[in-house]
């Protein structure tokens, strides 16, 4: 039986157990909102449109977080050869966390948004209505003592072992992400400028300081999973954060195109935007020469394949699927409509759901006792990918369809056509995009499933010095 090198490392599997579970939650309130698309008082009143939407949104946010602390958890003991400074303060941010995560969602769904606000002081700070950050203030307080205290707790755990550039780069996207969460508690009465400070938690995270998260996760499993040289994966991992920051930092100016922000931000935001997916491409070419270059077949065959889809999901949603409507002349025209739909669901999936299912890949066999997980199980965790990829992209054409019949109908018409009517014209992609959904949570089961599944253990064939041949290494029992 495989043991942890790090004991603290455990405290990562209640936080992976979480955030798969929040995920079952997200989707499943996806699929009743992609109902509510086609049948229109589905749910109604009991579960308006505007609350399933909060719930799907909200619990997407925190299930990521939630993977991303389980996956520093694990990570930094791990780089710093060193235990976690804390196990205990660990696990009890869990329970917080998981515990305030809860009672807001109860609450969104429970009682009015109007007097939910009432019921948590927002007349103190006025900080709720705003997409994505629609949490009442106790929960937004308690997101920044949780985040406090885990980066204490990891902070402390770096300062006194190793530091590698994995570990540091990780560092700094995560204390990146707390910071301009705090951009959220400003919410000024000044449309234009709560639109900019909206942008700066919005859009700073997941084009941002959320892209050193990524390529942090995505270099640590590529380095225990190929056995190639950590200096080579640092060299790669410093040009992609680099690209990322430089493109993502002024790439900001795509949403200043007509918020009533100066016009130069035109120019800034369609060239630097149109840069974007540089990094993404940089990092599909990375995985790919990493595992080309591989000097061991790792055991655990199907953390490789999440992290290799990782990267050529994340540059097809975040990088393609952005460029398509980055540039502020086809933007004017495409802004709000279903291809930003489709560029938002491609590109979380392929950034980051990937990111955390592939640590989760990568981790949990050993933290449930083993090396890797049997050829069985990893033959359905594969199986996963694939049946959640393509369930994806079925999605993804379909909004796009969706979204380029709408920008014609209502937008460049000689006749347009108003809102609702346009959307009922729109009602055959939303069907597909319904299908891709159920599909989508068929691959999602699937991979449950490859949890309870054991069997024998897998052989790990090491390559040799040389290069021109593999040894054979049996793998250690569960």
């Amino acid at each position: 039986m495989k043991t942890l090198k790090y004991q603290s490392q455990s405290v990562a599997k209640l936080y992976f157990i979480g955030a798969i579970a929040l995920f079952v939650g997200q989707i499943v309130f996806g699929l009743f909102l992609g109902l509510q698309y086609v049948i229109g008082d589905f749910g109604f009143p009991a579960i308006p449109f505007n609350q399933a939407r909060m719930v799907h949104t909200n619990l997407l946010i925190v299930w990521l977080l939630m993977g991303f602390m389980g996956s520093a958890y694990y990570l930094i003991p791990e780089e710093a050869e060193t235990e976690l400074h804390s196990p205990k303060l660990a696990i009890a941010l869990f329970w917080i966390f998981l515990i305030a995560g809860a009672l807001t969602i109860v609450g969104y769904l429970a009682v009015p948004y109007a007097t939910l606000a009432k019921l948590t002081g927002n007349e103190l700070l006025e900080t709720m209505g705003r997409e994505f950050l629609e949490q009442p203030l106790p929960t937004k307080l308690g997101i920044v003592a949780v985040a406090l205290g885990f980066l204490y707790n990891i902070t402390m755990t770096l300062l006194k072992g190793r530091k590698t550039s994995i570990s540091l780069v990780l560092l700094m996207g995560l204390w990146g992400l707390a910071l301009f969460f705090l951009f959220s508690f400003v919410n000024p009465h000044n449309l234009v400028r709560d639109k900019l400070y909206w942008w700066f938690v919005v859009h700073l995270w997941v084009e941002g300081v959320w892209e050193l998260i990524l390529g942090a996760l995505l270099a640590f499993v590529l380095v225990k999973t190929t056995g190639v040289d950590r200096e080579v994966i640092d060299k790669w991992l410093y040009v992609i954060i680099a690209f990322a920051l430089m493109t993502g930092i002024l790439g900001t100016g795509h949403h200043f195109y007509f918020i009533g922000l100066p016009g130069y931000w035109q120019w800034i935001g369609s060239i630097f935007s149109a840069m974007e997916p540089i990094p993404f491409f940089m990092m599909t070419v990375f995985a790919f020469n990493m595992v080309q270059r591989r000097r061991r077949e790792h055991p655990n065959q199907a953390a490789v394949l999440w992290a290799v889809g990782t990267s050529v999901m994340g540059f097809l949603g975040a990088g393609l699927w952005g460029f398509i409507h980055t540039l502020s002349a086809v933007n004017y025209y495409t802004h709000g409509t279903q291809i930003t739909a489709a560029h938002g669901h491609l590109a979380f999936y392929g950034a980051y759901v990937l990111v955390v299912i592939t640590m989760i890949s990568y981790a949990m066999p050993t933290l449930r006792g083993r090396l890797a997980n049997s050829q069985k199980a990893q033959s359905v965790e594969m199986w996963s990918f694939w049946i959640m990829t393509i369930g994806m992209g079925v999605m993804v054409l379909a909004l796009t369809g969706a979204g380029i019949l709408q920008v014609w109908l209502q937008r460049l018409s000689s006749n347009p056509m108003g809102f609702m009517a346009t959307q009922d014209q729109l009602n055959f992609f939303y069907w597909i995009r319904l299908g891709g959904g159920v599909m989508f949570l068929i691959g999602l089961l699937t991979y449950l499933t490859s949890f309870f599944i054991g069997g024998e253990p897998v052989v790990e064939l090491t390559q040799s010095s040389g290069g021109n041949g593999r040894q054979a290494v049996p793998a250690q029992r569960a």
